[in-house]
């Protein structure tokens, strides 16, 4: 048998030849040879051992445990769970074994069967989706990355989307095919509590045995977009542990709070193609008199300062999924009161787009937003509740018209929550804006919209006071008002500048 080791290959075994095993043990004494668990030898002599671990993991599989079925939450996953678990069912009884990085959970159970995935070459399994939704139906002591199972929730979301891709045929296939598997695996309790929620998603049984999740909004008629449910999560994913630097917010009086909703309505509007002049806009918000032969810009103007300026109305909890939908509702109703043609307070019953972007499909829209605020509820920090809301309202675009606006509206609602800076996106802004909701909507990347929204309240952190010309001055010196494709934002630190004022000589 040959003795020299194969450099190119990152993962060595231990061997129960006597000479390879000494010359291992004389590669490893001249630090050619790195051991990183017992019998296990890496080349690698930089990387971490928990990082060759997971690289290799299936080599170290089939080596250490032939035939095995990589099972459970495993199967559907294919990587360790946060705690680092690994699950497989294998000849032994129960046992784990700690590796850098993973840690491997033996569950004793049956071999792999007929339809279960083999790795090419390896000798090594993952169970078929019929094997491991019967194998996460069974009871776990431990909770979270801990548990072999999953939530009921992500059983039921998981049936759901494939009922909603092949309908009920497909999932009638389903359940024959699962039915055979729990017979060969002797998981027949399992197949019970599986068959209940298929009978419920099929509205053949009570959805009593339904979660309060997607799969019950399914059978109850009120199912939501998948892809739009994936990018909530994929948003909550990114906020749920992030922190935010809390920028209080400085407008606590009833004028310099009003001041900063005139400039936030402002804005808000000429994003959308509603463009006054400054001063005319001041002047329809001062009077309440719409501008003659623009009455129903005006009226944008007057709506969504309504909103934005009452203090009371910003303030309002929302608690339940049914709060969510009521206010948004009423909210977009006084905000388009001038546009009688787009239904003010009424969720749109005809598809609408934006460019290459097909927004909701209306019979999905309250799905979708009930779907998101079960997300949003989870989250603690009001920025993070804030960026969440937004990007909800905007995703599913639930009416006609108004949408953007709207969603700055429940955006900055969370912030006077909150006591912290509401957020102004400026002209000179726009593109960055809508480029990083874009990347958000159309790539999956939540990195860039959550910066840009940062940025956005470091800037309106220093909009604050009760004087309309000093304030004014300030966002033209940031270019504020400006195209942008001209210039570019200027952030200019003004509270600085005002303590240092403020500051005995």
């Amino acid at each position: 048998m040959p003795t020299e080791i194969d450099f190119s290959k990152e993962i060595i075994f231990g061997s129960s030849d006597a000479v390879v095993s000494r010359r291992i043990s004389q590669l490893e004494k001249n630090e050619k040879l790195k051991k990183i668990a017992p019998r296990i030898y890496t080349t690698n002599l930089l990387d971490s051992p928990a990082y060759i671990v997971k690289r290799n993991l299936l080599d170290i599989l089939a080596w250490r445990f032939p035939g095995a079925v990589i099972s459970h939450r495993s199967a559907n996953e294919l990587r360790p769970t946060e705690t680092g678990d690994l699950f497989i069912t294998y000849t032994y009884n129960r046992k784990i074994i700690d590796l850098p990085g993973v840690r491997l959970n033996i569950i004793q159970g049956k071999p792999a069967l007929e339809n279960d995935v083999k790795y090419g070459d390896l000798s090594i399994y993952s169970s078929s989706e019929s094997r491991w939704m019967l194998e996460v139906m069974q009871i776990s002591r431990k909770k979270g990355g801990e548990s072999k199972s999953f939530p009921i929730s992500f059983i039921e979301q998981r049936l759901e989307n494939k009922m909603k891709a092949g309908g009920e045929d497909k999932i009638n296939q389903f359940r024959d095919e699962t039915k055979i598997v729990a017979e060969q695996l002797g998981l027949n309790d399992e197949f019970t509590k599986l068959n209940a929620i298929l009978s419920a998603l099929l509205s053949t049984h009570t959805s009593d045995v339904l979660t309060p999740d997607s799969a019950k909004a399914l059978a109850a008629g009120v199912p939501y977009d998948t892809q739009r449910a994936e990018l909530f999560t994929t948003l909550y994913d990114a906020l749920k542990d992030s922190s935010f630097k809390v920028y209080p917010d400085l407008n606590q009086t009833e004028e310099s709070f009003r001041l900063f909703s005139f400039f936030e309505s402002y804005f808000s509007n000429y994003i959308e193609g509603t463009k006054f002049t400054v001063e005319q806009a001041k002047q329809i918000v001062d009077t309440g008199i719409p501008i003659p032969k623009r009455i129903n810009d005006s009226h944008d103007i007057l709506g969504t300062f309504k909103i934005l300026s009452n203090r009371a109305e910003m303030n309002k909890v929302l608690v339940t999924e049914d709060d969510f939908i009521d206010i948004l509702k009423k909210r977009h109703a006084t905000l388009m009161v001038g546009r009688e043609d787009c239904t003010p307070g009424t969720f749109k019953t005809i598809p609408n787009r934006a460019g290459q972007t097909e927004f909701v499909d209306p019979k999905l829209v309250e799905g979708t937003l009930r779907f998101g605020f079960r997300l949003y509820n989870a989250l603690r920090e009001p920025m993070a509740k804030a960026i969440f809301m937004m990007f909800i309202c905007s995703e599913v675009h639930p009416f006609l018209d108004g949408n953007g606006r709207i969603s700055r509206v429940m955006m900055n609602a969370e912030l006077v929550r909150g006591k912290e800076t509401r957020i102004i996106v400026p002209t000179v802004f726009r593109e960055d804006y809508i480029l990083a909701l874009r990347k958000l909507s159309r790539h999956k990347d939540s990195s860039v919209f959550i910066q840009v929204l940062e940025k956005l309240q470091r800037f309106s952190y220093n909009l604050f006071g009760e004087n309309f010309e000093e304030l004014n001055a300030y966002l033209i010196q940031c270019s504020a008002f400006e195209e942008p494709e001209r210039v570019r934002l200027k952030i200019i630190d003004r509270v600085f500048e005002q303590a240092a004022r403020d500051e005995p000589m």
